[in-house]
């Protein structure tokens, strides 16, 4: 029995007896809010405080949320002793109609009830939704030279991340269970918002001329592709960020140094305070001619969210991001990391080379 089974196991032990002692069984997890979520700085991530909610049967306005609980944590188990695996979307369908072949009531009418429930029950055991064998979606890809072991459907496969030609590795939604880094030779991880600017780099083999992994989350990051790079920075291995110049790429880039209020309970297994941002930045502009022609005009859009990120306590104690939001919200311009490749093709490479080197970067 895994260790993610044994915590379920207990926890219906314990509301059988509360039952059998006369009382109301209860679940009890910490509170998933905003007031309740707080930067930490020793870790150098988002995490939850430590105020509680709890759940009673015997109680009106909690005994649906409690049996939806409840169901998610029986069906999740029973996915462990079957060592099958399903989405989330997979799960809302099994429980949907699950309260008996006679009774034309839903259990859950919204996949949001599920998902809310899914976290909460991450929360309460102290585990991760993939250790429950519940699956998301999938975005990153991998190239350099890395070996991963994966054990799947009964068969043990060793992947080459420096042989997958043009398309990589793509990174799993679990890359803890039954699947391990099994050899690492890079000296670096680079990580390419774009999936774009990743093939371009690929094509022109930068991680094999740099000896690095070349990562794309293709936007915001999944839970995969964070916790891979939680195991890579595990390894000792730099993490440098390549993004947009515009809050939104910024804001891909804290998500992966600081962790999503949303994920804050996951803290820093799903969080890289290592990483350093590279670029792209309002001071290139100044600092590369041919970057002055290639600006977009910022939409109210972008410079709102500009400005809420100068709000977060996280971001503004960094001089340096300080100085670069304002630049956005006094020019009014954003730029794209693909206006890198506006003077010629392998310039990115270059500009990556020389960020590093010099060790121009943003904490």
């Amino acid at each position: 029995m895994s260790k993610t089974e044994k915590k379920i196991t207990e926890l219906g032990k314990k509301m059988v007896k509360e039952i059998e002692e006369g009382k109301s069984p209860e679940f009890e997890s910490t509170l998933r809010t905003k007031s309740n979520t707080l930067y930490d700085e020793g870790i150098g991530c988002l995490r939850l405080g430590d105020k509680k909610e709890s759940r009673k049967f015997l109680s009106v306005a909690q005994a649906r949320t409690f049996m939806q609980t409840v169901a998610i944590a029986a069906k999740t188990r029973q996915f462990l002793e079957q060592n099958l695996h399903t989405s989330i979307r997979g799960l809302f369908y099994q429980l949907k109609f699950s309260l008996g072949e006679n009774m034309d009531e839903e259990l859950f009418s919204e996949q949001a009830e599920s998902n809310a429930l899914i976290e909460d029950l991450e929360v309460a055991l102290k585990v991760k939704r993939e250790d429950l064998n519940l699956t998301t979606d999938r975005k990153g890809f991998v190239a350099g030279p890395m070996k991963i072991r994966d054990k799947f459907g009964g068969d043990e496969t060793i992947i080459d991340c420096a042989k997958q030609g043009r398309s990589g590795w793509s990174i799993p939604s679990d890359v803890d269970n039954d699947m391990e880094i099994e050899k690492v030779n890079a000296k670096y991880v680079l990580v390419v918002e774009k999936d774009a600017l990743w093939q371009r780099l690929n094509e022109d083999q930068f991680w094999k001329k740099e000896n690095c992994l070349v990562v794309t989350p293709k936007g915001q990051s999944t839970r995969g592709t964070r916790r891979l790079l939680r195991k890579l920075a595990d390894q000792k291995l730099p993490i440098y960020c390549l993004m947009d110049c515009d809050a939104w790429g910024w804001y891909i880039y804290w998500t992966i140094k600081t962790g999503s209020m949303n994920l804050a309970y996951l803290g820093r297994d799903f969080a890289v305070p290592e990483a350093r941002f590279i670029g792209v930045t309002m001071s290139d502009i100044e600092e590369f001619d041919f970057l002055k022609k290639l600006t977009i005009k910022a939409k109210d859009v972008d410079l709102k969210r500009a400005q809420e990120m100068m709000d977060y306590p996280w971001i503004n104690r960094h001089k340096e991001w300080v100085k670069e939001l304002k630049m956005v919200l006094k020019t009014k311009k954003k730029i794209e990391q693909d206006a890198l490749q506006g003077q010629r093709l392998t310039f990115v490479g270059e500009y990556i080379k020389d960020k590093i080197e010099n060790k121009k970067w943003l904490p």
